[in-house]
């Protein structure tokens, strides 16, 4: 391999989303590896130097200084790298609650960095040396990254499953509280900034982002502050409300797991975001006492069930999705 050509400057490629959830009908043909439960990062490799960009597309480089390196590692090749920026807990556990401490700061100190360091976890390669290979299919994409092998003290490619993941599996992987599999298609192409069905999410505890659409009062300690979160889905049959960009199906409040830095992030957020009128339509219903606010903020959620009203029972608050599009935060199959 030549030095010439990691001096090629990669294309801005947009990631490919899951776009279905549970086990295939029949697992010949897919691969599964783990969900991490981290947030999404496209990196562009070349000339020694790397860039990495969200799941939206914005420059989260200056956020992660220890993914740095990554240049140097590859040798004088030039990459495009698709992968999740994970963080972990005292267990060893990816964590999105430990991710949160990070996600928010742009330039983080060495003391912060030292205290919550990330891990790069590498899954797809969409171009190398000047060559796209969007168009080869999953299992030839990751002959290519292995041979890549992208090895490092905060980046690594993220392993395989011997076999589809059975029942005691995803039992064992709710026990121990991981997100769940993610199942690809070893046939498939790379829909760049697309979902497509030939990903599909295998989740051991029922989770996904949801906007919030409003909020309401606390009680004893949060009187007069933020106590629960109004959450709701993106109807695009539905006539957007006067004053919103769109209209919200209701799903119920969630409160659980609004730690302080959240509800100081949030605070200062909604003073900005204040609606005299609701985003949301019925049904269901919303519960009077809901401060309205204009649809801006999507928040990831962790539930047990959803009842027949579509309201979610036992749900949690694991964190903010900064990047996450409020717009493409649609209803899906976890939510019936």
């Amino acid at each position: 391999m030549t030095a010439a050509r990691g001096w090629v400057e990669p294309p801005v490629l947009a990631p490919m989303l899951a776009g279905s959830t549970g086990m295939p009908a029949a697992s010949h043909g897919w691969v599964f590896e783990p969900k991490w439960d981290g947030i999404r990062g496209m990196s562009r490799v070349w000339d020694g130097r790397v860039t990495v960009s969200s799941r939206l597309g914005n420059d989260v480089t200056a956020a992660y200084p220890e993914l740095a390196a990554l240049g140097a590692a590859l040798d004088g090749r030039a990459a495009v790298l698709d992968g999740e920026i994970v963080a972990f807990d005292d267990r060893g556990r990816p964590s999105f609650e430990q991710l949160q401490r990070r996600m928010h700061v742009r330039n983080p100190g060495r003391p912060l960095v030292a205290d919550v360091p990330v891990l790069y976890v590498v899954f797809d390669l969409l171009w190398l040396d000047g060559r796209l290979l969007t168009g080869e299919t999953f299992t030839e994409r990751r002959r290519r990254l292995e041979d890549l092998d992208p090895k490092g003290p905060s980046w690594q490619i993220s392993h395989l499953l011997g076999d589809p993941p059975d029942d005691d599996l995803l039992a064992a992987c709710r026990q121990i509280g991981l997100e769940g599999y993610m199942g690809k298609l070893a046939s498939s192409a790379y829909a760049v900034g697309k979902r497509s069905k030939a990903w599909t999410k295998v989740k051991c505890v029922r989770r996904r982002e949801l906007v919030i659409g409003g909020w309401t009062e606390g009680a004893g300690g949060r009187s007069g502050q933020i106590g629960s979160l109004a959450v709701g889905w993106v109807d695009p049959e539905a006539p957007a409300p006067p004053g919103h960009p769109f209209a919200l199906r209701y799903c119920g409040q969630v409160g659980s797991g609004l730690n302080e830095l959240l509800l100081r992030r949030l605070t200062s957020a909604f003073a900005d975001l204040a609606s005299e009128t609701s985003p949301f339509v019925p049904p269901p219903p919303v519960p009077a006492g809901v401060h309205f606010v204009r649809p801006a903020s999507v928040v990831e959620v962790m539930f047990n069930e959803v009842t027949t009203a579509g309201v979610l029972r036992q749900p949690s608050v694991k964190g903010l999705r900064d990047d996450v599009d409020p717009a493409t935060v649609g209803w899906t199959e976890e939510l019936s």
